[in-house]
């Protein structure tokens, strides 16, 4: 997520004339893109009949979503903090959990353990809540409520692990119903690059192994790094046919393949890794005209479910939001 800093490309624009400068750039990059596989995602059912599109509350503002093994999605409030829970079978849903005030809700991973794991933007703390009730279970503050932005969250093998946007650091914090125990921070090195005054760490993953994260640096240029939870130590991932992932926001990892939402330019790129995730080569491009800045991207089945956070649209209590899904592209995961 990225919502208070412009991109550098199209920033100059709004509306209608940025979307056609981006949706043009995309194509373009689509067209030059010597062997991938480009698809421009069209409506189509979830399953069967379940909907490609689904609206959320007016005045919303969603960030995070994240789904489990039933068909249930769980989206993020930046406004109030609230956690929304859809159905995709048929799109309609219901508040599972009002809110901390000042506190809002940006990216989210369901647990194994019932559990669905919160990060707390610049109020610098994560939260764990009941799936079933919604209740809180457990609260971390992981840094000082100003200077930070804890963006993200990868529920690792013991531990969910948590991105600050403005430090370079990772949070470590034991699954289950905890509490303010055992907070782990690790801090970036390496390769890492970190830019005062912008949005740095982002999106969070593992890697196929299982040994290490993915995370995503989201300005200036868009870099994703191969990190060690345990030191700290990045090391850049070396892209072939793509020189960057500018405005890298959500991951999704299905086997291989790892999917990485461009939120302000309105585009999924997907890249094959490598064994050891040390390398990524470029093998899809995803966009579709549903798409209004899309931040974070979860998995069900064959499609992957995006939702709208339309930060260039100033929110309102009537501003309309929704999810949207598109299907897999072909291949995505089977090298798994």
């Amino acid at each position: 997520m990225s919502p208070q800093i412009p991109s550098a490309r199209g920033a100059e624009l709004s509306g209608p004339a940025r979307r056609t400068v981006l949706v043009g750039a995309v194509a373009s990059a689509v067209a030059l893109a010597a062997g991938t596989d480009t698809a421009s995602a069209r409506a189509a059912s979830g399953g069967g009949d379940w909907p490609a599109t689904f609206p959320l509350p007016n005045g919303f503002r969603p960030e995070g979503i994240a789904i489990g093994r039933a068909p249930y999605a769980y989206l993020g409030s930046l406004g109030t903090g609230a956690v929304y829970r859809a159905d995709l079978r048929t799109g309609r849903g219901e508040l599972l959990h009002p809110g901390v005030p000042g506190v809002p809700a940006v990216g989210m991973k369901v647990g194994r353990d019932g559990l669905l794991y919160v990060a707390g933007g610049a109020a610098g703390s994560a939260r764990v809540l009941d799936l079933r009730t919604g209740a809180i279970v457990a609260t971390y503050q992981l840094a000082p409520e100003t200077g930070h932005f804890i963006n993200d969250v990868h529920l690792a093998a013991h531990r969910a692990w948590f991105t600050d946007s403005s430090d370079r650091v990772l949070y470590g914090v034991p699954l289950g119903r905890g509490g303010q125990g055992d907070v782990r921070r690790v801090r970036l090195g390496g390769d890492w690059q970190q830019e005062p005054g912008l949005f740095n760490a982002n999106g969070i993953t593992s890697t196929p192994d299982g040994r290490a994260l993915i995370v995503v640096s989201s300005q200036p240029v868009g870099r994703l790094y191969r990190v060690d939870p345990r030191t700290g130590h990045a090391d850049e991932i070396r892209l072939e046919g793509a020189d960057g992932v500018p405005n890298g926001d959500g991951l999704v990892r299905v086997g291989r393949t790892l999917f990485v939402v461009q939120n302000r330019f309105n585009l999924v790129t997907g890249f094959r890794l490598g064994a050891d995730a040390r390398t990524a080569v470029l093998r899809h491009r995803l966009t579709d005209p549903r798409f209004d800045i899309p931040a974070t991207a979860a998995r069900f089945g064959d499609r992957l479910y995006l939702v709208n956070a339309r930060f260039t649209t100033p929110p309102t209590p009537d501003t309309t939001y929704d999810v949207v899904s598109v299907p897999l592209p072909g291949g995505a995961g089977a090298d798994r």
